[in-house]
C-alpha cells in the first residue's frame, strides 16, 4: 500500500496536556506541584474516592485525576492536625498524577504541603464537583481518542467521505479539485487527521493550519472556501471509502469485474478499499464519483457485478 504508515496513538496523556485542553472557562489553576506536570494520566475517567481519607487506600487509581470536593474537605476538617496530616501524606505518596480540588474554596494549607513534598499536581476549580468532572470527561476523552495522521486527500462525495491515498504526484488534490467542481466538498488535503467515535466511525479532518486549502502543481497552495464558497468546503466527514490511485501499468491485474470487494482497516475499522489506476483520458472525477454511488448501493444490499455474474450463469 502506498498510505504511509499511521503515527501510533499514545497510551498515555500527560497532566500538561490535559490542562491545556481545558476550554479557557473551565481552565484549573496550578497551586502546586508544577515539576510533576508530566506526569501520566492513564484513565479517561476521574476518581472521587471519599474513602481514601478514612485510610482505605485500596482501589485508588493513582493515575487518574483525583477530585476533592465539598464533602472531602469537610471530612477532612473533622480530624486533628496531625491525624490529617498522616492520612494526606499516605495518600499523596501514591504518586498521584493529579488533584484537582472544586468549588473555589481556599485549599487547605496542608494539602498544599503534601502535594509540594511529593511534587504532586495540585489545582484548584471554580466550579462545583459535577461541572468539573464533566469538563475533564469531556477532554479526556478527546485526548484518549484512538487517532492517526495519513498522507491523502479527504473528500465529501455525496455524503460519503473518500480518503484518495497513492504516491505524491499521482494527482490526488487535482482530483479532489474536479470533484469540488462537480458540486462536492473538500474536507483535507496533504494531510488527513484520523480520529475513532465511540461509536466505531471513524472521522477524518484537517489539520487547523490546512483546512480550506489545496495545492496545485504548477499553481500553488490555493483556499477553495474563498475560491468556490463555504459550500465547497467541509469541517470533518465519516470515512466509508478508501481509493488508492496508482500509475497505470500495462500487464497489471486490476479489477475488471469487482467481485472481490477489498478492505483496510483504518484504526480498528473496516473500510472499503478500491484500486483505480491513473491514465491519460480518463475523467477521474466522474469514475470517482461512479466508484461512490456503486458503493452507497452496495449498502443497501445491492451488488451489481455479483447480481450480473449470476444472470450470467443462469443463462
Amino acid at each position: 500500500m502506498t498510505i504511509m504508515p499511521p503515527r501510533p496513538n499514545t497510551a498515555k496523556v500527560r497532566v500538561r496536556e490535559l490542562l491545556d485542553a481545558l476550554p479557557e472557562h473551565e481552565r484549573l489553576t496550578l497551586r502546586s506541584g508544577e515539576a510533576g506536570i508530566d506526569r501520566a494520566l492513564i484513565d479517561a475517567r476521574v476518581q472521587k474516592n471519599g474513602l481514601c481519607l478514612a485510610g482505605h487506600l485500596h482501589g485508588v487509581a493513582a493515575e487518574r485525576v483525583q477530585i476533592f470536593g465539598e464533602t472531602e474537605l469537610s471530612y477532612l476538617e473533622t480530624l486533628d492536625e496531625a491525624e490529617c496530616l498522616q492520612r494526606l501524606r499516605s495518600l499523596f505518596a501514591l504518586s498521584l498524577s493529579l488533584v484537582v480540588v472544586t468549588r473555589g474554596v481556599d485549599i487547605p494549607e496542608v494539602l498544599i504541603e503534601c502535594a509540594r513534598e511529593t511534587d504532586t499536581p495540585l489545582a484548584s476549580a471554580g466550579a462545583r464537583s459535577s461541572s468539573v468532572i464533566g469538563a475533564l470527561h469531556d477532554a479526556l476523552d478527546k485526548l484518549f481518542t484512538p487517532r492517526e495522521t495519513r498522507h491523502g486527500v479527504l473528500i465529501d462525495v455525496h455524503g460519503t467521505g473518500v480518503l484518495l491515498t497513492g504516491p505524491s504526484g499521482i494527482g490526488k488534490s487535482e482530483c479532489a479539485l474536479f470533484l469540488v467542481e462537480r458540486g462536492h466538498r473538500l474536507v483535507a488535503d496533504d494531510q488527513v487527521v484520523l480520529v475513532r467515535r465511540k461509536t466505531g466511525e471513524v472521522l477524518g479532518h484537517a489539520p487547523d493550519l490546512l483546512r480550506d486549502h489545496l495545492e496545485l502543481r504548477g499553481v500553488g497552495i490555493i483556499n477553495v472556501r474563498e475560491l468556490f464558497g463555504a459550500t465547497a468546503v467541509r469541517k470533518d466527514v465519516h470515512v466509508q471509502l478508501v481509493v488508492e490511485l496508482s500509475p497505470h501499468r500495462e500487464g497489471d491485474p486490476y479489477e475488471r469485474l469487482g467481485l472481490e470487494d477489498q478492505t483496510i482497516d483504518l484504526l480498528g475499522d473496516t473500510i472499503p478499499l478500491l484500486e483505480v489506476p491513473v491514465q491519460p483520458g480518463r475523467n477521474m472525477a466522474v469514475i470517482l464519483e461512479v466508484a461512490v454511488r456503486n458503493e452507497m448501493l452496495k449498502r443497501t444490499g445491492r451488488h451489481s457485478a455479483r447480481e450480473f455474474v449470476q444472470r450470467l450463469s443462469q443463462r
